[in-house]
């Protein structure tokens, strides 16, 4: 029914409106209604209704726009409106005199009752315009508010109902840990590395971390990834030196270091690098490929799905995502506005 309404609108704008003027003008004269020829009426009725659409057409992206934007000013969005209607209105008034399509036969009167009814009437409709979009504007925010918080309680549960798991985890890497001789350095540093990590995701991070906190903790796993993986491989990191006590949600970088170590293969190097710009942190990853390692869509979609999800979730509108595969080398970089 709305979709049938928007589009009957402004037909029933254009034919009230011309109606009007024909109130006005055939009456007080005590002329027939519409009198004189038909045809000319017809005309003028067509006019009026092309009108009404085009600029009906006009101010839903004009409406469109300005609630994009912080507090518009009424006054003078009312203003522009009401100046823009006169030039426009008189224009093609003007025109449809000249060539005749238009009768404007009492002159200046004509164009004053034409301006003295439509642009009011339009102005009218505008503003039901307006607020029925401002509502339909509201609702959908809101529901999105709605879906945002399903989805941040639903994370919530599957994050205390994962907990359990990496809790025994834990206590189990503590009791090898003391069963390990201490002359095995690697396996002791390797299980300390994980029971750091670990403990980070269990007891150490809230709903928001600082950027020292997320970037100690994206070190220890770097490093404890570069332990399994063969000596020749080249890593270079760089980590800008005024990230400090910037708040942000924890683990958005582990799925694409982890994708990096798990399919670096070909001249196999691994380059990390966070840079900070204002309230911007931007984190690029890249790795070399071979053909027989490169990613399929299957294989690495659910990380990088998973990811794009939470980024939607915490982050909605304040971050940019882009994934670049190539034949012998695989990019990634993360823009999060803080």
């Amino acid at each position: 029914m709305k979709k049938v309404m928007r589009w009957l609108s402004p037909l029933i704008l254009g034919v009230v409106m011309f109606n009007f003027i024909r109130l006005v003008t055939d009456l007080p004269r005590n002329d027939d209604f519409w009198a004189n020829s038909k045809m000319q009426h017809l005309q003028a009725l067509g006019v009026s209704i092309f009108f009404c659409y085009v600029l009906d057409y006009r101010i839903r992206i004009t409406i469109a726009k300005k609630l994009s934007q912080p507090k518009p000013f009424i006054f003078k969005e009312y203003l522009t409106l009401t100046v823009g209607l006169c030039v426009v209105l008189n224009l093609v008034l003007f025109i449809g005199s000249l060539t005749g399509i238009l009768y404007m036969g009492n002159g200046i009167n004509d164009y004053i009752i034409a301006n003295v009814i439509y642009i009011p009437l339009f102005l009218l409709y505008y503003a039901i315009i307006r607020n029925d979009m401002i509502a339909a504007r509201y609702h959908e925010q809101t529901l999105q508010l709605e879906k945002t918080k399903v989805g941040q309680l639903d994370m919530e549960l599957k994050f205390l109902k994962s907990q359990y798991h990496p809790h025994f985890l834990f206590n189990a890497l503590n009791t090898i840990y003391f069963q390990t001789e201490a002359s095995n350095t690697q396996a002791r540093t390797s299980i300390e590395l994980l029971s750091e990590l670990l403990r980070y995701q269990l007891y150490d991070i809230q709903k928001t971390v600082t950027l020292k906190q997320e970037m100690n903790y994206t070190q220890a796993y770097i490093r404890f990834q570069q332990m399994r993986m063969s000596e020749r491989l080249r890593l270079t990191q760089f980590y800008d030196e005024g990230m400090d006590n910037q708040e942000i949600h924890p683990l958005l970088f582990q799925p694409l270091i982890e994708n990096a170590f798990k399919y670096v293969s070909g001249e196999y190097w691994i380059n990390f690098r966070f840079e900070l710009s204002g309230n911007e942190l931007t984190f690029r990853v890249g790795n070399s490929l071979s053909w027989k390692g490169r990613p399929t869509k299957t294989k690495q979609g659910i990380g990088i799905e998973n990811l794009k999800r939470r980024l939607n979730l915490l982050y909605p509108a304040r971050y940019q995502l882009t994934i670049t595969p190539a034949d012998d080398v695989f990019t990634a970089e993360l823009k999060i506005k803080l």
